[in-house]
């Protein structure tokens, strides 16, 4: 009977402290997780995401545009000039400048012809520079491609960050709660309870911090579909990390048949050299061809007649200038060629330094994923239940809720960094980079 009147005045004790407890209206105020704004939007995925900026990116439509106009000039360039048409009047009277019947009026038609050879040649230069702007515009799609990815895993990774933000406030009221309980009966001083709240506060700007990433990555990725960057705009997808990627020197293999700028380099080179064959035709004479009529004056015997006429360039007496072209146009090819090269060589630099870092962020995931989360949310549960069952103290608690806290978000990061260091990888290669093997979903799909 003792034993029950002690328990009863122990409980009407807690009741009387957490009536006035001042922290009670405190952990009211705090919010239990992150507010979720409801949206009618469809969520949309990384394929999809691709292929809206694929149509609607306006730098891609300005490169398309550049690729029709190369298109619309490719007819005009093997075409011959515009043919002439001309009058002449001789002999007209000073005395009577109105009388053409005493003067020899004659009317010409006359088209003139380039040297065999020359129309094709310089329609194939233009057809190299619709190659040029072909390889520019697909290297605008890729760019366009990589920079989609990147936004996209960045909203993404801040999904999972807001999810596990939520999973920590539930953790962090409960330590709350814990810690104000043991306060109002004696068992802790008001620095647990303090330390607490504090903790719980914490959340709050890393909240705020993480809605200020979401709100800057949804605008960035809006703009590259081409959108107004305030339109709402959700995403669902999953990260998915490969078993393996390629070699260096598979990539290497693959970028010499795939990167569009080294596409466009060479394109730019065999324009070039087609420039010089054209320069050395320049050698071969042009041609025009004139057929007339006469109208002989009044009283001729024959008043009516025609004429025939036909002239030739002598390009071999300008030897100086087309020469000249020549060597010019040779070390045009000189200077491209070497651009190709140094390009080439700036490109195998970018796999290289692109395929280390995606090789470091899957050794981190991998980290991450299969040593420190787990260990870090063993470490949590015990350390909230010893807490709970006062085996441990507030400092220890707060502490492995920081840890875990710190490893999720480094281990998000991780993840989006793999993501978007593949697709920087993706984009030094010019093609989707072929991995063998998946090693299977580094998290669970989100929706944000």
């Amino acid at each position: 009977m003792k034993a029950i009147l002690i328990c009863l005045f122990c409980l009407s004790s807690v009741l009387a402290v957490a009536a006035d407890d001042p922290y009670q209206s405190a952990l009211a105020a705090l919010p239990q997780e992150h507010s979720h704004a409801s949206s009618n939007v469809t969520p949309i995925k990384l394929d999809e995401a691709e292929q809206i900026a694929l149509q609607a990116n306006p730098e891609i439509r300005v490169a398309a545009r550049k690729v029709a106009i190369a298109e619309a000039h490719i007819s005009g360039t093997g075409a011959l000039d515009d043919p002439s048409v001309m009058y002449r009047g001789w002999q007209v009277p000073l005395t009577k400048p109105w009388d053409y019947n005493a003067a020899m009026n004659m009317f010409m038609v006359g088209q003139s012809f380039p040297g065999p050879g020359k129309r094709a040649l310089r329609s194939q230069v233009a057809t190299d520079a619709i190659s040029v702007a072909k390889a520019e515009l697909e290297a605008k799609r890729r760019e366009v491609s990589a920079a989609v990815r990147k936004a996209f895993y960045d909203l993404l990774r801040t999904a999972d960050e807001l999810r596990v933000h939520d999973e920590q406030v539930g953790i962090a009221r409960q330590a709350f709660e814990a810690a104000r309980i043991k306060y109002s009966v004696g068992k802790v001083p008001q620095q647990d309870v303090l330390k607490a709240q504090v903790a719980l506060t914490k959340l709050i700007e890393h909240l705020v911090m993480l809605e200020q990433d979401a709100d800057l990555s949804r605008a960035t990725l809006n703009t590259l579909l081409g959108r107004s960057p305030d339109t709402p705009l959700e995403i669902t997808g999953q990260h998915v990390v490969p078993a393996q990627i390629p070699t260096l020197a598979e990539l290497k293999q693959l970028a010499l048949q795939s990167r569009p700028e080294l596409m466009a380099s060479a394109a730019t080179t065999k324009q070039a050299q087609d420039e010089v064959a054209l320069a050395r035709k320049q050698y071969t004479p042009d041609f025009s061809a004139n057929i007339g009529y006469m109208l002989m004056p009044s009283g001729s015997q024959f008043r009516n007649n025609y004429m025939v006429e036909g002239s030739m360039t002598l390009p071999w007496l300008n030897r100086r200038k087309h020469e000249a072209e020549i060597s010019e146009a040779q070390a045009t090819v000189a200077e491209r060629q070497s651009e190709f090269d140094a390009m080439r060589l700036a490109v195998f630099q970018q796999i290289q330094e692109a395929l280390v870092r995606a090789k470091s962020a899957k050794r981190l995931v991998d980290l991450y994923q299969n040593s420190l989360r787990p260990q870090s949310e063993a470490t949590l549960h015990s350390t909230v239940v010893a807490y709970e069952n006062d085996g441990t103290d507030i400092l220890n608690l707060l502490d492995s809720q920081n840890t875990t806290l710190d490893v999720d978000y480094a281990y998000f990061r991780a993840l989006a960094d793999f993501e978007q260091h593949m697709a920087e990888l993706e984009l030094t290669v010019g093609a989707p980079v072929p991995t063998s093997g998946q090693a299977g979903t580094a998290s669970a799909e989100v929706t944000r």
